[in-house]
């Protein structure tokens, strides 16, 4: 009996926002190996660069490239390149997400609220929209959200971001239903508690981490690779006949 090739991506151009640590490394890494070229994406290139020549390294195929998606121009100018570069893109992993304030919602700065809307809400919608463009002019593909349970269950203290979280699973039905057309499908994963410097105040703090494992069944915080394969199988053919889903990779937090 032969292998499934479901979870092939040979020949598949892959981009991953925030890219260089973290869930979007672990999950640049993952594609890669499963055949995929990826575009390893942050706003700096320096840490891109190291996670695409390990990939390189490795066997696989990587190209480092700078966006910040929360400046609309940069977003412009990243398709640009992949056009030129790629001339397609298949897959699209909007990872990259920004947490400035951890505080009481009524102690919430403007600035921070500001940059907060402008990459996970603003930011995660124009990268869909041009890579949604790009995607329909050759026969479709897919685009996941990384959001947060947080969209579906508010942190404490994690007021805007959570509120983003919220926008970005009703975004990634939107993206669903009137991309479905043209061969896009687009969903959301939804981590829970992991173990990445984004979330080194949760998990680093030992009371915070305490009462946070207690609402977690597997009883214990997620490690970035944990939360690959589920990108993989959304980006893959395994899931050829899913869209608009909300996927929770959380330990059972939200069950």
């Amino acid at each position: 009996m032969s292998k499934t090739s479901l979870f092939n991506l040979d020949g598949k151009i892959a981009f991953v926002s925030g890219a260089s640590r973290g869930i979007g490394e672990a999950i640049a890494l993952l594609l890669a190996q499963q055949g995929a070229h990826v575009i390893v994406s942050s706003r700096k290139l320096e840490g891109c660069q190291q996670v695409a020549d390990a990939i390189v390294a490795a066997g696989g195929q990587a190209t480092a490239m700078a966006c910040h998606i929360g400046e609309l121009e940069q977003i412009r100018q990243v398709f640009v390149d992949i056009r030129e570069r790629f001339g397609r893109l298949d897959i699209l992993v909007n990872n990259a997400a920004t947490n400035p304030q951890f505080c009481n919602v009524l102690d919430t700065d403007a600035g921070a609220f500001q940059k907060t809307v402008d990459v996970n809400i603003r930011g995660y919608f124009f990268m869909s929209v041009e890579a949604g463009k790009l995607m329909r002019e050759h026969g479709g593909g897919s685009i996941i959200n990384v959001a947060s349970i947080n969209g579906v269950t508010p942190g404490v203290f994690q007021g805007i971001y959570s509120v983003t979280k919220a926008a970005v699973i009703n975004m990634t039905k939107v993206f669903a239903k009137e991309c479905a057309q043209f061969g896009i499908r687009c969903n959301a994963l939804l981590p829970g508690l992991t173990d990445t410097k984004f979330a080194s105040a949760l998990v680093h703090n030992d009371a915070i981490l305490k009462t946070a494992l207690q609402q977690i069944p597997l009883k214990r915080v997620a490690a970035p690779g944990e939360m690959a394969g589920a990108v993989l199988y959304l980006a893959s053919d395994a899931s050829s006949y899913t869209t608009g889903t909300a996927l929770n990779v959380d330990g059972g937090f939200l069950s």
